[in-house]
């Protein structure tokens, strides 16, 4: 139940602007933790560690566990607090938090925002449009670069921000009452952290190594389940996954490279090249083939694929979820209670 009404408001509403997100929460959290071991250098004007890099490691673990495990037990214990005062709450409350981790419409708007603004050809207003959402340099980026750049946000974040949450939310509706939502809680802290320190680059490496890799092998799980479901769902699951196997494992990130380079095999477009973050050039693997241009139908058809993904796990969760409710009542039945516990 908490899962539908968790989905049915991140479908309606989203995340609206002025709702405290628990994800401000962990990132106000991680930047005090931050500030207190990378410190601005007077001299240099620079950001640096402020203690040697095997105490800058050992940070950076205290860090990670303390956050992703600490934020999966507060948010277990407040669901069991508000069960106490009343069921009602702590479904409201839950399906709250799980919706906040889901973020399929706020993905979609924020790509329909960018390619609403490239009909009207006021190419500056969908660069500065872009790097909201975007990390890389947008100032002098081409209509066909733009393009480019909401394509692969897309794609990459469908894993992130979609069916990764959504994977540890069923995992953990089946293991405990509100694991689903302690969970998924944990899962953003873990994205979050990794998106604000998990860095290879100079002042983070140390710190953010523990977080970068925690990251990688929580999504590992999720992002090939998912490049599977698209490549079934995309009706050419050979191509598909010939396609991911031949380019995927050029991109340095485990997961990443999966998850942009299926979504390119299905729309047979080809993403990646170069990109500039702060005026430094940086090349990302080619993956797929150009067989086709890169499009707002694609993008469409992309974020189609990603909620028709979403769909489908939660629906089959949902099936098995009353077939063991079903099993259960039938061994109870016959005085068989003892073999399911």
């Amino acid at each position: 139940m908490i899962l539908i009404f968790a989905a049915i408001l991140d479908r309606l509403i989203g995340d609206p602007v002025n709702w405290l997100h628990p994800v401000q929460v962990m990132g106000w959290m991680i930047a005090q933790f931050t500030n207190l071991v990378i410190i601005q250098d007077t001299a240099t004007n620079k950001r640096i560690p402020r203690f040697s890099p095997l105490i800058m490691r050992i940070a950076g673990v205290v860090l990670g566990v303390s956050m992703v495990l600490g934020s999966g037990a507060v948010t277990w214990l407040m669901l069991i607090i508000a069960s106490q005062i009343h069921p009602l709450l702590a479904i409201a409350l839950s399906s709250i938090l799980l919706a906040s981790c889901f973020a399929e419409r706020s993905l979609r708007d924020a790509a329909e925002s960018v390619l609403k603004i490239l009909q009207t050809g006021n190419l500056e207003q969908a660069r500065q449009e872009l790097s909201r959402y975007v990390g890389r340099d947008t100032n002098d980026l081409s209509e066909l670069e733009i393009l480019r750049a909401v394509l692969e946000t897309v794609t990459e974040n469908a894993i992130d921000a979609v069916t990764s949450p959504l994977f540890y939310a069923l995992i953990g509706s089946f293991l405990f009452p509100y694991g689903g939502v302690a969970l998924a809680i944990a899962y953003k802290a873990s994205s979050t952290l990794d998106s604000m320190v998990g860095y290879r680059e100079f002042p983070y490496s140390d710190l953010g190594w523990f977080s970068a890799k925690t990251d990688d092998v929580l999504t590992w799980i999720p992002c090939r389940l998912t490049v599977i479901t698209l490549a079934l769902v995309s009706g050419k699951p050979y191509a598909v996954w010939k396609v991911c196997q031949r380019d995927a494992h050029q991109d340095p990130s485990p997961n990443s490279g999966w998850s942009e380079c299926v979504y390119a095999a299905i729309l047979q477009v080809q993403l990646g090249g170069e990109n500039r973050y702060r005026g430094i050039v940086k090349y990302k693997p080619l993956l797929g083939e150009a067989i086709e241009a890169i499009a707002p139908p694609k993008i469409q058809q992309a974020l189609n694929l990603t909620k028709t993904c979403f769909l489908i796990w939660l629906s089959l969760a949902i099936f098995f979820a009353i077939l063991f409710t079903d099993f259960s009542t039938f061994l109870s039945r016959y005085g068989l209670g003892f073999a399911i516990r």
